[in-house]
């Protein structure tokens, strides 16, 4: 009985290697770069003519702040620092914009369809962001309907704003 197990772990790690080797790249195969990743998917750069920099409009909805639900325009100068709008945290809302662009991250990318999120309720919280961002078409949804969505939506504040229901931070 052992001799037997012992022949069928020679054997599968035998195949094993033959497989990794027959795999293997030869030894005169030009060494291959890492694929770079983009920034964000391809889209529409912006028209000929429009001002540089990010603008984009923020609708939010029931976070719990009537004062910060509404529509409201933001726009970031293109490197140069500057923030207007309407927006009432602007110059906040930029500067996180462009750590997410230091960091090379898409801020605006939908939780994976296949992540394990944890199953909470952040209160009915909506907000959709549309517009450009680094020369790129931003039309993206937020909610707060789990643990995913829930660090989706936070890691976006100031942009979006702090909800007062469903958040253990303000109770």
């Amino acid at each position: 009985m052992l001799r037997r197990l012992v022949l069928t772990a020679a054997a599968t790690a035998t195949a094993s290697l033959a497989a990794l080797a027959a795999a293997a790249p030869t030894a005169d195969a030009a060494p291959r770069a890492p694929l770079p990743l983009p920034l964000l998917e391809a889209g529409p750069r912006e028209q000929a003519g429009s001002a540089p920099g990010d603008r984009l409009t923020v609708t939010t909805a029931e976070t719990g702040n009537p004062r910060a639900d509404g529509t409201y325009e933001l726009t970031c100068g293109a490197g140069n620092g500057t923030a207007g709008g309407s927006h009432p945290e602007a110059r906040a809302a930029c500067e996180r914009l462009a750590e997410f662009a230091t960091e090379r991250q898409d801020p605006f990318r939908p939780v994976d369809g296949d992540a394990m999120c944890t199953m909470q309720h952040g209160g009915p919280a909506t907000a959709r962001i549309t517009g450009t961002w680094h020369g790129q078409r931003v039309d993206a949804a937020f909610d707060r309907t789990n643990g995913c969505e829930i660090r989706r939506w936070e890691a976006l504040e100031p942009l979006l704003p702090t909800t007062r229901h469903g958040d253990a931070r303000t109770g």
